[in-house]
């Protein structure tokens, strides 16, 4: 082989192996940049829609408005049924990933939810209802059967995210977050801002720990643990809803 074709094939072999390491990143970024887009279609949206009149049980004063009314309403009854019955349906990988509503039946012309923030991690994610594997690749996504992402008492809205995928991070970084760091959900109608008040590592059959619990208002971020172990556990970040002057829901 003479030099110059030596060289050509060094070149062409350093080229491949650069482009092979620099993959995940790009694809990192692609992701990241379609999330960003995604989140800011949907604010466009939320500012689009006209508001209706709506009764409001729970701490929100009826004369409030909101968006959506048969959305809101039907979505509140999910809560309080899932509620009273214990959620006996939260039981295997086929109930949590069903979607709880489709929100094209709504009106609505995505399926997203709305947007989870978590500044500790630099971290803005579109929601989506039903942790489906194209759920779970295009953002954060809620587990059906747990409490929509809306509010109230008596719910644990559990939030599920890759521990990194696809070159993306998703929820790698979720063991940055502590005790009293804010995570925010923004959904159709309001901002709910809750605080971390617990961190456990379970295993992924104890349900239990992702229930409701009586009398509180809580936001579960779950993700497999530990990072690239193949889901052997499950990571889960407690939340409690932090209310603020002017901050009903």
């Amino acid at each position: 082989m003479g030099k110059g074709l030596q060289r050509t094939v060094l070149a062409v072999l350093f080229l491949v192996g650069l482009a092979v390491f620099c993959f995940p990143y790009a694809q990192g970024l692609l992701v990241k940049r379609e999330m960003e887009s995604t989140i800011q279609t949907f604010q466009e949206q939320k500012e689009a829609q006209p508001t209706t009149s709506v009764v409001i049980s729970d701490s929100t004063p009826p004369s409030e408005q909101r968006q959506y009314a048969d959305l809101w309403a039907d979505m509140t009854a999910y809560n309080e049924t899932i509620f009273a019955q214990g959620q006996s349906e939260l039981s295997c990988k086929l109930d949590y990933q069903q979607p709880s509503f489709r929100l094209a039946d709504y009106g609505l012309k995505e399926e997203v939810f709305g947007f989870l923030t978590i500044p500790a991690m630099e971290l803005e994610m579109p929601i989506y209802l039903g942790a489906t594997d194209q759920h779970m690749a295009d953002g954060a996504a809620h587990l059906s059967q747990t409490s929509l992402p809306i509010g109230g008492n008596n719910t644990n809205c559990v939030i599920a995210g890759h521990r990194g995928y696809g070159g993306a991070s998703y929820f790698r970084y979720i063991d940055q977050l502590q005790i009293g760091d804010t995570v925010t959900v923004t959904n159709l109608w309001e901002q709910l801002i809750y605080r971390v008040a617990e961190i456990k590592i379970i295993y992924p059959y104890e349900v239990d720990e992702i229930l409701i619990q009586p009398g509180r208002e809580l936001l579960t971020l779950l993700t497999c643990h530990p990072y690239a172990s193949g889901g052997k556990q499950r990571y889960l970040v407690i939340c409690e809803r932090e209310y603020q002057e002017d901050n009903y829901g």
